[in-house]
């Protein structure tokens, strides 16, 4: 475990070899068989002392949730069009709900408890995420200004047709992740890293003084992935004060977190500010004028970039880093001199900008059905003859009502790791369990305390059976309606009930590579759901690319709800927060989010010129040009060869990376979706993310520091540059002039 990651451990602790760890167990067999009852009995007791502490759903904690998230969404928007990248920003957004409560601590008429940050930060990142899921980074753009008159386009709708729209995308993925919860958060204990963070955060900021008392000092993780990890017991008799030394001072540093995130807002606001003024600021030739102006190789110094290259990690921006020097140092050129791509580099029609742009489908598609398919099909190989043999046993027994009940095997492994997360004695390794939910272990063998289920919620804290079944009926049906009236017989009735439902399946797929690997492949899902109805709308249909683009958006809004849901729902279980309270909170904020996000970008679109030099949508070529590449519309001279070698190259490498040969060579094995994200980007983006990606490295691994400071300084970075681009927005909208 890397150093400055974890609780500081007592000399008792360190002088104790594996040998003696071993003997330790041998002679006191009987005293270890009885301590998980102990640990459970203390459990109960905390939990039944702490259950009532905070109110889990309020009416301050959502509109403080919906303020944040409106800046949130602000700077997804923004930087969405600019690039296609968006965040939830959950660990900024819990940061932002503390300091502003904190500050108001004196004119509270009751105090601002973890789990009502749990909402706080759950309601702003439903909010934040609306441009991605209602496909207004993407999608929109695609049919405004992208699709061809025989494609039945551009299609550009009025203000209310884009609420509607947003509206009808933004609830069925919210409402199906209700019953995956139980599976790949109680069940299967998936780690859902960035959730996982987050809690730890809110545990850290709030100070739980209660955990330097009776379980949580002495848990240990229930996560098998990161047993070897957990702390011995007995604990020495020095670490409950170290505990409380170590809390004591994580919450006199929340000012420090708060003042960093200030500071770098500030700083990053200024810098965006002043690139109105002098726009050669976004694009500065470091290469030289004839490397910038002929193949746009320049550096955009955006801080906000930076900051997303510091969260991204040095592994994704080395690989984004290696895409642009493949597509813009090698295959631009070569395009270029060699006539495929005869006109101007910059034109995505006839230029080698557009041209590049079909090999990096090809990356993504690559990556997107090896690793999909990886994570749907192998715990069927794995678990397989497990599952079957069960069935069996369960029906010659005749214990049929049991056969739902069917638990097998232990969570995947390969979870993505997480700072901070392992050996950490907070609220997260005990919160989140109810007394009811433990049955009582009187009687109960050291076996049978084993085989104890995962502690949930109280039953008045989860999400009603009938609440599901209804709200899911509705909200499908509300989502096949308002695609019927925004775009009437373009788009059969057929194909939008067939799109919902494959959004549901695709759902789970991200749901659970989310969970496993803190990377949610929205993209990849939009992919395959444009490839799936490539093969059964036929390309004699005039509107098959419209339907194509209508088909991978639905499924990109349900997988995109799905797991942000499911990420706040695991920071929630960890916390001890009402999963129902977060299920509220996420329909309000996705709701809000949704009509805001309308707003936002027809403000962006009647202001500035889209496509154009701030707003290039790169994801909406990428969007028309998978549908045109499906339904067989042609491809540019040359293009389909050099993207059929890049499949079958990056087919390779995404089969060692998911099949986890050579682990200790996976960061140098290029990830397809980050080199294709950095070949259709032009190189000015990349470049300032490598350099935040660097950082990262410098900071983490040859410093060897807290990840914390760093992530409050990206995210105060892209949060400045997010908001103030409403100030350059007015500007605009005024007529100001540039200098």
């Amino acid at each position: 475990m890397a150093p400055d990651r974890g609780l500081r451990r007592g000399p008792d602790y360190q002088s104790i070899s594996p040998s003696a760890h071993t003997t330790l167990r041998d002679e006191d067999d009987g005293a270890n068989a009885r301590e998980p009852r102990r640990r459970r009995s203390e459990a109960r007791r905390f939990i039944a002392s702490h259950a009532s502490e905070g109110q889990n759903f309020t009416v301050r904690g959502i509109l403080v949730g919906l303020g944040v998230g409106l800046i949130i969404c602000f700077s997804n928007m923004y930087f969405g069009l600019q690039t296609g990248w968006v965040s939830s920003m959950s660990m900024p957004a819990s940061l932002i709900g503390f300091g502003f409560f904190k500050t108001l601590a004196k004119h509270l008429d009751f105090p601002f408890t973890p789990v009502e940050n749990v909402l706080v930060q759950t309601v702003a990142g439903s909010m934040g995420t609306m441009p991605l899921g209602c496909g207004f980074v993407g999608v929109m753009p695609a049919l405004n200004y992208m699709l061809k008159p025989e494609e039945q386009g551009p299609i550009f709708l009025s203000l209310w047709k884009l609420i509607l729209w947003a509206l009808g995308l933004c609830f069925f993925g919210v409402v199906f992740a209700v019953p995956l919860r139980r599976q790949v958060i109680i069940r299967e204990k998936l780690k859902f890293p960035s959730g996982t963070a987050t809690a730890l955060m809110i545990g850290v900021l709030h100070g739980k003084e209660a955990t330097v008392d009776g379980p949580i000092s002495r848990a240990t993780s229930r996560d098998p992935a990161v047993q070897d990890e957990t702390l011995p017991e007995p604990y020495p008799d020095n670490d409950s004060a170290d505990v409380e030394d170590i809390i004591k001072s994580q919450q006199g540093s929340w000012k420090s977190k708060v003042q960093l995130l200030v500071i770098s807002f500030a700083v990053s606001g200024l810098y965006t500010l002043a690139t109105y003024f002098f726009p050669i600021l976004r694009n500065l030739p470091i290469f030289g004028f004839s490397l910038a102006e002929t193949w746009l190789w320049t550096l955009n110094p955006s801080l906000a970039y930076v900051g997303q290259g510091i969260i991204m990690g040095p592994a994704t921006t080395t690989h984004m880093l290696l895409g642009a020097i493949v597509g813009w140092g090698i295959l631009s050129p070569l395009a270029k001199s060699k006539g495929w791509a005869s006109g101007p580099v910059d034109d995505w029609e006839t230029g080698s900008k557009g041209w590049i742009v079909w090999v990096s489908l090809a990356i993504m598609l690559a990556d997107s059905v090896i690793s999909l398919g990886y994570i749907a099909f192998h715990p069927l190989f794995i678990h397989g003859p497990e599952y079957i043999g069960e069935v069996s046993r369960k029906i010659k027994s005749g214990h049929w009502k049991d056969l739902l009940q069917i638990r097998l095997g232990k969570s995947i492994k390969g979870y993505a790791p997480i700072a901070g997360g392992e050996g950490v004695p907070t609220i997260v390794d005990v919160v989140g369990s109810s007394p009811r939910s433990y049955p009582s272990t009187n009687d109960l063998s050291p076996e049978g305390v084993k085989d104890l289920p995962e502690p949930d919620a109280p039953p008045e804290h989860l999400v009603s059976n009938g609440t599901v079944v209804i709200g899911l009926v509705l909200s499908i049906v509300f989502c096949v309606a308002a695609i019927r009236i925004v775009f009437g017989a373009l788009v059969p009735l057929y194909a939008t009930i067939t799109a919902v439902f494959m959004a549901l399946i695709l759902s789970i797929m991200g749901v659970r590579a989310l969970g496993e690997t803190d990377l949610n492949p929205v993209s990849g899902i939009s992919k395959l759901a444009q490839l799936f109805f490539a093969l059964i709308i036929p390309q004699s249909n005039k509107n098959s690319v419209l339907v194509n683009l209508i088909a991978g958006a639905v499924s990109e809004a349900g997988a995109l709800q799905a797991g942000d849901l499911m990420q706040d729902l695991k920071t929630g279980h960890l916390m001890g927060a009402a999963p129902n309270a977060q299920f509220w909170g996420q329909m309000i904020g996705s709701a809000v989010g949704a009509v805001v996000s309308a707003l936002i970008y027809k403000l962006y679109t009647s202001v500035y010129e889209v496509p154009g030099s701030l707003f290039q949508v790169p994801t909406g070529y990428v969007w028309i040009f998978t549908a045109r590449l499906v339904t067989g519309k042609g491809l540019p001279h040359m293009a389909w060869q050099w993207a059929l070698g890049a499949a079958i190259i990056f087919t390779i490498t995404t089969v060692i990376r998911v099949a986890g040969v050579a682990k200790r060579w996976h960061p140098y094995i290029p990830g397809g979706i980050a080199v294709a994200v950095g070949m259709y980007n032009v190189p000015s983006f990349t470049l300032a993310r490598a350099i935040g990606g660097f950082i990262n490295w410098y900071w983490r691994s040859y410093r060897r520091r807290e990840d914390t400071p760093i992530v409050v300084l990206a995210s105060g970075l892209i949060l400045g540059e997010g908001v103030v681009s409403i100030v350059n927005l007015l500007l605009a909208s005024a007529n100001v002039p540039h200098l």
